[in-house]
């Protein structure tokens, strides 16, 4: 985001005196630009000017030069004489310097102990070279003002290269930071994808002006003479050859360029150096400066917001041409990187064989070696251009090219904004170059002027209850360049406005548009706050209940809740999910967010297991967390055509796209690692298994009062191991002597252990995914709990251990012997599972804990025998077993 310099916003609008950046921050968020963060300033400590008393240069053992030198740093500093690390009788400080540059009486920079440099260079007394230096004599480098290192600061030859030759150095102790301008912090901002202009100096000095009132001097008006000495260029067929073709491959019906700019400069002086005052601000802004004609285009981009590219004129062969990049092209960028170019790419290209043969640079994105400017460089070609934003967007997407000129021509930049910008650029680079621009500009404008909008004159006051009245809108408008013209009124008698946009907020295109800018310079904080009523009988809807029940139930049981991203990759493969499962059925987004998570996910686990794996790498050893959210299975979809906002879809058009929407079912997913009980001086702790998986999705079902079934699945299911994986269903329907399974709801269980190796999870990790739709369709189906009263009859207690072959399920046991108890049983319990060589081969015996009780009545004797019978009888009928004995 966009660094802004207090000092060089001055430069185009009133700022007060000792303004800090955190009074600026609160200027401009009451316009929208929200605080990013505030860079501090570059040096911070004592750093002063000192003056240098003597110097002693000594040849060290390895052969260097070394000067220990005593500068007086100012009396609040100096050592007095006799005293100090190494006393001396004059009143100052030692210090150590490998510098030859300077010599007695001269004024230097010099860092004190306490001081902290650029790179978070801490600066303290040390003994070095046999002296101990007491501070540091500092060069432009090691303050972060230049890369010059081949010598110290002499203040007396930095204040004439800085423009003040008839001033004196300051006394010896002055504060240096301010006379360097290191002591100036810098605002960082928040620029919303709407408002690409304040990607600029000049966009950012409005919006203070819109929010102070301060005066705003537009840095993009031509006829200012301090900046344009000479005015603009006319245009004519003398001016550099560029041929801008009509675009066979337009995005949108949009070409891919509607304005070309170009201008040449030559006999540019190569080692001319970029002015100071130039390096400072590109440094402020976060960039580094590189040479005069690189350095001149950045700033002009920063300055007015429009991206410009210098090209070496004498490696050009004219003509230029705009064009599509060709199948299977490629082009080698300025980090020496060769990219194959996609055919939707818009490219920059020259005719060394033929007309466009050559392509140079990544339209609006990234330049190209090709035409690179270097040392040798003497004659520039200064582009401007304005390119359609979706198409540079893509393109720096594509090529993961996210640069300073993609970030604002992807915004949209001022179409009226390149000729000018270009000659801020020729001028600069004749001024600092010496070179001579050529008299002609080239200009290919084939942009079109903003079109008209028609709003009510009361449509703020709809949107946002404030009556601003005609008069006020008119004035607001006015203030962002637009221009606002009566035009009729409506039926009811309501003004209408003519409302034209400035060229530079292509955000602006409809009535609404122009409502938030009116909000928004008149201060949201006029707006009422006014809370809406709710009206009677509404609420939640049942299945909101039931939902935030789930959440709060799994929350007691100490698992916790997360929201990830339902984006994914190649999870599928890692999670070892099969070729042939539905799982693999994904919807593809048309525009990810990310290149390499382009889908929808088809399960939770997809997105849950990164959250787990990112809490055990950052040391969070034990965890359990859980979400709910919407998972996509795209089967049986139906792509369906958009219908135009001309009109209201017809009933067949809105019925296509309900086909067209993909299934969205909601799911609950759970991880589990590490230790489910801490171990602790009560005892060892235990970690979480399978059986807790299991017991998390019967929670769930607790919770919504539905029964579930508990089984092992027929076949694996990926990605849970294959002998600890239990699928749970609703209760199935009895069809005379079997029954039909109800429908499956989740699986739980552990991980497959190649599976957690791959995820960098824990061993023994358990998993949960429970489809809630079902559960809640059951729940509904179900009606409203019914609460039995609390028996205060004694209960009574059977003990059943049946002898069944391995098949047999202890669900199946279970819902036997509840069901031959009938209303009499309370609780059905399995406490044990025993095998052994007594039971033979293929058996397994199920001992199951019986509590019977009557709401009315103390059981008898016979009746609990009765029971029992049933159960024995009903067991040995249905499930073939014995009683054991």
């Amino acid at each position: 985001m966009p660094y802004v310099p207090i000092e060089w916003l001055r430069e185009h609008v009133d700022v007060p005196a000792g303004l800090s950046a955190e009074q600026l921050a609160a200027d401009l968020v009451r316009v929208g630009l929200e605080e990013e963060r505030i860079v501090p300033p570059a040096v911070t400590g004592p750093l002063v000017v000192g003056k240098v008393l003597t110097r002693e240069a000594k040849e060290q053992s390895n052969g260097k030069i070394i000067n220990y030198c005593r500068v007086d740093v100012g009396p609040e500093h100096n050592d007095a004489p006799g005293t100090g690390k190494e006393p001396s009788e004059l009143p100052s400080r030692g210090i150590v310097c490998g510098a030859h540059n300077f010599d007695v009486g001269d004024s230097v920079v010099v860092s004190l102990p306490g001081a902290v440099l650029p790179g978070d260079f801490r600066i303290a007394a040390r003994k070095t070279y046999g002296h101990v230096s007491d501070g540091m004599i500092c060069s432009a480098r090691e303050l972060g003002i230049g890369e010059d290192h081949s010598g110290i600061i002499v203040l007396q030859q930095w204040l004439a290269e800085h423009g003040h030759e008839d001033e004196e150095p300051p006394a010896p102790g002055t504060d240096a930071i301010g006379i360097l301008g290191l002591g100036e912090e810098v605002l960082e901002i928040n620029v919303t994808p709407d408002r690409g202009y304040c990607f600029s100096m000049r966009g950012v000095a409005r919006e203070y002006s819109h929010s102070t009132g301060a005066r705003f001097t537009d840095p993009a008006d031509a006829t200012d003479t301090g900046l344009y000495p000479n005015g603009l260029a006319p245009v004519g067929e003398s001016g550099f050859d560029v041929v801008v073709p009509e675009d066979p491959r337009p995005i949108h019906g949009r070409p891919g360029c509607d304005r070309y700019v170009a201008r040449v400069v030559r006999g540019i002086d190569p080692s001319a150096p970029s002015p100071t005052w130039m390096q400072d601000r590109l440094a402020a802004a976060g960039m580094r400066p590189i040479s005069l004609a690189v350095d001149v285009t950045n700033y002009v981009m920063l300055d007015l917001g429009q991206p410009l590219h210098a090209f070496d004129a004498g490696k050009l062969a004219a003509p230029i041409v705009v064009r599509r990049a060709k199948e299977g092209e490629t082009l080698t960028f300025l980090d020496d990187v060769t990219r194959t170019l996609d055919p939707e790419d818009l490219v920059i290209a020259d005719s060394p064989e033929g007309e466009g043969s050559r392509a140079l640079v990544l339209a609006g994105v990234f330049g190209g070696a090709l035409s690179e400017v270097d040392a040798g460089t003497c004659d520039v070609l200064i582009e401007a251009a304005h390119f359609d934003p979706v198409s540079v967007a893509r393109s720096a997407r594509r090529h993961k090219l996210p640069t300073e000129s993609s970030k604002r021509n992807e915004r949209g930049v001022d179409t009226e904004l390149a000729p000018i910008a270009a000659q801020r650029a020729v001028d600069l680079l004749v001024e600092y170059g010496g070179g001579s621009a050529e008299p002609v500009a080239t200009d290919i404008n084939r942009t079109r002027a903003p079109e008209p909008i028609i709003m009510r004159s009361d449509a703020a006051e709809r949107l946002t209850g404030v009556a601003y009245g005609i008069d006020r809108v008119t004035d607001l408008l006015a203030t962002i360049g637009c221009t606002v013209e009566r035009s009729g009124s409506t039926d009811d008698g309501t003004a209408l406005l003519t409302v034209t946009p400035p060229t530079w907020r292509p955000d602006l295109v409809g009535p609404a548009h122009l409502v938030e800018e009116i909000a928004r310079l008149d201060g949201y904080d006029a707006i009422p706050v006014i809370a809406p009523t709710a009206a009677a009988g509404t609420g939640l809807s049942a299945d909101q209940k039931a939902r935030r029940d789930v959440v709060r139930a799994l929350a007691d049981a100490g698992l916790t809740q997360v929201l990830s991203y339902p984006f994914i990759g190649d999870i599928h493969d890692r999670l070892e999910i099969p070729e042939t499962d539905a799982r693999r059925q994904t919807v593809r987004l048309a525009n990810p967010l990310a290149e390499d998570a382009p889908y929808l996910r088809t399960s939770i686990l997809d997105s849950l297991v990164e959250v787990a794996r990112r809490n055990v790498s950052r040391g969070l050893a034990d965890a359990a967390v859980f979400e709910i959210g919407s998972v996509t299975h795209p089967a049986g979809t139906v792509p369906a055509p958009i219908p135009g906002t001309d009109r209201r879809p017809t009933e067949a058009e809105k019925a296509a796209l309900r086909a067209g929407i993909p299934a969205q079912p909601t799911h609950i997913g759970a991880v589990m690692v590490g230790e489910h009980e801490r171990s602790g001086v009560l005892g060892a702790g235990r970690p979480w298994d399978w059986a807790d998986a299991v017991e998390v999705v019967r929670t769930v079902a607790a919770t919504l009062g539905v029964e579930v079934v508990v089984s092992a699945p027929e076949q694996p299911y990926a990605p849970w191991h294959p002998g600890r994986t239990a699928e749970i269903r609703l209760p199935g329907q009895r069809r005379g002597k079997e029954i039909e399974p109800g429908v499956l709801v989740a699986h739980a269980g552990e991980l497959h252990p190649r599976v957690v190796r791959e995820l960098g999870l824990p061993e023994r990790a358990c998993a949960v995914e429970i489809d809630l739709d079902p559960l809640l369709e059951a729940a509904h189906d179900a009606g409203e709990l019914q609460v039995r009263a609390v028996s205060t009859f004694p209960a009574a207690k059977e003990d059943i251990a049946l002898v069944v072959d391995e098949a047999v399920t202890a669900a199946e046991v279970e819902d036997l012997v509840r069901r031959a108890a009938g209303d009499l049983a309370e609780e059905v319990r399995l406490f044990d599972v025993f095998r052994g060589a007594q039971l033979g081969e293929g058996k397994k015996s199920l001992a199951v804990s019986l509590v019977l009780r009557a709401p009315d009545r103390t059981l008898t004797a016979e009746e609990t025998a009765g029971v029992r019978k049933r159960v024995i009888k009903r067991a040995a009928k249905l499930l073939g077993a014995e009683l054991r004995s």
